[in-house]
């Protein structure tokens, strides 16, 4: 039996939208991450980029479980000597609650080139209006 590595014009990219209003920030990431890696499709190949694009909206009414709200850091170093900088999760939803959904999502990207690059093909909007309505997006659910 022959092994089949697909090229670059074989792959067929499609556009997702995943809603993540009061849904779970792990549980978007992780269908987000997936879909971007490219894992949901039968001919995934680990070091050649063949996910498909993601859009998150809703990124501000997403949601953490038990005391994650007060509890979560996030942390920022601005270069300086004793400069570590904090916010909690509530905190950074209020400021920018699209660097909420990108971290989570981040993290579960490999930490390469190719990372990099998947992570260009994720959108992530605080509302619930996309410029991407050409693109034709299907629904995609997060259970």
């Amino acid at each position: 039996m022959k092994t089949i590595i697909p090229k670059a014009h074989d792959i067929e990219r499609n556009w997702y939208v995943i809603d993540a209003s009061d849904a779970i920030l792990g549980k978007v990431a992780t269908k987000a991450a997936t879909l971007l890696r490219g894992k949901h499709k039968p001919e995934f190949t680990p070091n050649i980029e063949m996910g498909d694009y993601v859009i998150v909206v809703n990124a501000e009414k997403v949601r953490v479980t038990g005391n994650k709200p007060t509890q979560k850091m996030y942390y920022h170093h601005t270069g300086y000597p004793g400069a570590l900088r904090s916010r909690t999760f509530g905190e950074m939803l209020e400021h920018r609650p699209t660097f909420v959904v990108e971290h989570a999502i981040r993290g579960m990207l490999p930490k390469n080139r190719l990372g990099r690059k998947l992570f260009t093909n994720l959108k992530v909007y605080s509302g619930s209006d996309h410029p991407h309505a050409a693109q034709k997006p299907q629904e995609m659910s997060v259970e």
